[in-house]
């Protein structure tokens, strides 16, 4: 006859160890809510790691020429990280690297005057500067340079190393689920609770809140579960990786006519003499469509006509399919905020989406608002301590997901190997590129 099951308690329960996963189980616990994250593969994995690592304050969706409802939903965002990186904010970021305290908008010649106008305008005062030619970037310090610069008070994070701070702060609370063997369930009531066999045990775990965070896993998740609300949206991008052995670090977007940038680019240490420069923007979403030599090609293209004088011949490429989840929206739009819910059908059952990595301190922000209205606070420790120290002895800790330069250039390829690589991103556990 079987042992009964092992019931542990909890006050929280996080599904998805991405970004937002991790950053609302610093700030559970930060405010005393015994927490329990569960993802299934690394930390950070898929979206979260795929991010260009930019905390912007919105600028980079005014290219219309006008502030628009995204850019002013997050335009404290930076503030708000840099306070977390000095160690003043909700959570504790002083681990994290900073890869740059600032990134560039820039523009050929042939810039809109709407544009460029809007950007030396009051409306964007201390929030864009100009950059005279003598402080130009080594990129862009050549003289056939001939468009305009401006450089964003914003900064760009080290996402590995983001992670990785935040995993740290909740050490022995996040735990390497296998789904084969475990199962979400929902009783009569409407009550979720998750129940796994490990060592030959059964354990059900009950709180008092269940949260998906899991990005594209969030509809896996409520399909088990028997729902299908709140609703999601994917939007596709292919990001490109140019693997060379220029020293220019350079991280700023390209202004072109559409309202997105034209190419993003970000710089990422690779080794101690090679970085890859990581490219997305406009380009990354025309590339949905298109194969992967297709749109190095199209990169190439681009990057020959913005930066002419940047020797390319011998750089190696490679590409990222990754697929963004978002809560649906009318006509496909992009959301102008984090998303958070309670399931419908559902009662200890909150849905998160943070949409951008910039947001996800304001998707912790909306979580707990919803724990204080529904009167949910800390229960037993005696009882959470129990439970964490069971799943501690049957359960592993993820790893930290590898970076996509890392497994676009592993050292014993070759580039006609690298050349060939094409990534998926699975459709679970993570959230926030941006």
């Amino acid at each position: 006859m079987p042992s009964p099951p092992i019931k542990l308690q909890l006050d929280t329960v996080i599904i998805g160890g991405g970004i937002a996963g991790l950053w609302l189980a610093n700030r559970l616990q930060s405010e005393g809510f015994s927490i329990a994250l569960f993802e299934h593969k690394a930390l950070g994995s898929d979206q979260t790691i795929a991010s260009q690592g930019m905390i912007h304050g919105g600028m980079k969706y005014t290219l219309s020429g006008a502030l628009t409802g995204a850019s002013e939903a997050i335009a404290e965002m930076p503030q708000h990280w840099r306070a977390c990186l000095c160690g003043e904010g909700d959570v504790d970021l002083r681990n994290t690297r900073i890869l740059s305290d600032h990134f560039y908008l820039w523009s050929g010649d042939s810039i809109a005057a709407k544009l460029t106008s809007f950007l030396a305008s009051k409306a964007t005062r201390g929030r864009v500067d100009h950059v005279p030619d003598s402080h130009r970037p080594p990129l862009l310090r050549h003289p056939d340079f001939k468009g305009n610069l401006y450089k964003l008070v914003d900064i760009v994070l080290d996402v590995p190393s983001l992670i990785t701070n935040l995993a740290h702060n909740i050490e022995g609370h996040s735990f390497l689920i296998d789904w084969t063997q475990a199962q979400l369930h929902k009783d009569v009531d409407g009550r979720v609770s998750l129940t796994m066999r490990q060592d030959d045990k059964e354990f059900e775990i009950h709180a008092q809140r269940f949260i998906f965070s899991a990005g594209q896993g969030n509809a896996h998740l409520l399909k088990q579960l028997g729902l299908n609300s709140p609703a999601m949206q994917l939007r596709p991008l292919q990001q490109v990786l140019v693997k060379h052995h220029h020293p220019y670090v350079f991280f700023g977007h390209c202004m072109g006519t559409d309202t997105t940038p034209r190419l993003t680019i970000s710089s990422h240490k690779l080794n101690t003499h090679e970085q890859v420069w990581y490219l997305g923007g406009s380009l990354a979403e025309k590339g949905t469509v298109m194969e992967a030599d297709q749109l190095i090609a199209a990169a190439q293209q681009e990057l020959s006509e913005l930066i002419p004088w940047v020797d390319l011949r011998y750089a190696e490429w490679a590409t990222l399919p990754v697929t963004r989840a978002e809560p649906l929206q009318p006509n496909f739009m992009r959301p102008d905020n984090a998303f958070v819910a309670p399931a419908e059908g559902c009662n200890n059952l909150i849905v998160a989406w943070p949409t951008k990595l910039t947001l996800v301190p304001n998707l912790a922000n909306q979580v707990l608002d919803i724990l204080l209205k529904e009167n949910i606070a800390a229960g037993e420790l005696a009882e959470s301590t129990r439970a964490i120290t069971q799943l501690r002895q049957v359960l592993a800790t993820p790893p930290i997901a590898h970076t996509p330069w890392e497994l676009a250039f592993p050292p014993s390829m070759s580039a006609e190997d690298v050349l060939s690589l094409k990534f998926s991103t699975p459709a679970d556990d993570d959230e926030g590129q941006d």
